[in-house]
């Protein structure tokens, strides 16, 4: 477990001044007094705070290390998608002269506000938040004050670097071909309170709904993991079934269409399924799934080269950059206008 550790924002609240100042303190710039930077030097030394006198402002102090975090319910699966992301990122920094090194961060830690210990001692240059995490420990990973990109991931937060996929077009355009297939009962899979990308891919879906005059049922909309992100084992299908779903992942599609044929039904001949990300359950199910390649490549590259930039340049900033994604036509939709 990753030790608890003493943020900036801990040590400006016990010294009743700003992050930002705790910061210049702590990394001898300039713009604090030298009694002030004493004064908060010895507080952070009390209150059990790690961190290097040296100062940040040359290039000599840098590491050339980037800490890639992520949540460990995402990644779980040895065949999780994140997994396939962070490979692009290590390659990615590799060409940049930078080494990743990735942090999981336990459902405990998260709760706590426990950040990795390579984020507080300041044994990295920067940081590459990957998924979705609560908006608290975002906070704690912030107050470290450091360069950060978060990648398929936002917040509330307007200052922050960030890397999405178009996940609202993505799965608008999924739920538009399967009413160009003639499908206009469509459910959605995936918990929507759970992460700020199936929350868009949801909205899509929902807009799509409401071009084309077709009503939104509750019980078409299926939750497809609990509160603390875990995917249930079998997902609750409705009563009255739809003749397609449009799933928030391709994970997620792969699961629903073992379960259909477990009980009898037949895909895409009596049920048509859509998924999301063109991952590898998206080849290996039978039949293969229609999805939407989000680019993960581009995004990943996307990522790197804004963390670099902002190392260089402590003053830059690029807000959200949208990449958006291409619909991958397979086997799992079945063309009703034409049956």
């Amino acid at each position: 477990m990753i030790k608890k550790s003493v943020t900036m924002s801990d040590i400006a609240k016990e010294m009743g001044c700003s992050t930002v100042t705790v910061s210049k303190a702590l990394g001898d710039k300039e713009g604090v007094s030298d009694e002030l930077r004493q004064r908060i030097k010895q507080k952070a030394n009390d209150m059990g705070y790690r961190f290097s006198f040296v100062s940040k402002s040359s290039s000599e102090a840098l590491t050339h290390n980037i800490g890639v975090i992520v949540a460990k319910r995402f990644i779980n699966d040895a065949s999780a998608f994140y997994w396939v992301v962070y490979r692009y990122i290590v390659e990615l920094l590799q060409k940049q002269s930078y080494y990743g090194i990735l942090e999981v961060v336990s459902e405990a830690d998260e709760r706590e506000g426990s950040v990795p210990s390579s984020i507080s001692d300041r044994k990295i240059d920067g940081v590459i938040v990957l998924g979705q995490f609560a908006d608290s420990y975002v906070e704690k990973v912030l107050d470290c004050d450091m360069p950060v990109v978060f990648l398929d991931f936002y917040s509330s937060r307007s200052d922050v670097e960030t890397v999405l996929s178009d996940n609202f077009f993505g799965a608008y355009t999924l739920t538009n071909y399967l009413i160009d297939k003639g499908h206009r009962s469509i459910g959605f899979i995936g918990t929507i309170t759970a992460t700020s990308s199936i929350q868009d891919r949801y909205m899509g879906y929902y807009k799509s709904l409401l071009e084309h005059g077709i009503p939104l049922r509750d019980d078409w909309v299926i939750g497809d993991r609990d509160s603390d992100g875990l995917s249930y084992k079998s997902i609750r299908l409705p009563d009255e079934m739809p003749t397609a779903f449009v799933c928030n992942c391709d994970r997620i599609a792969y699961q629903l269409i073992t379960q259909l044929k477990s009980i009898g039904y037949r895909v895409p001949e009596d049920i048509s399924i859509v998924g999301y990300d063109n991952h590898i359950y998206s080849t290996i199910s039978n039949p293969r799934i229609t999805t939407m390649d989000i680019n993960s490549y581009r995004m990943s590259s996307e990522a790197v080269e804004i963390l670099v930039k902002k190392i260089r340049d402590g003053n830059y900033h690029c807000g959200r950059i949208l990449v958006t994604g291409k619909l991958i036509e397979r086997d799992s939709v079945k063309d009703l206008k034409n049956d």
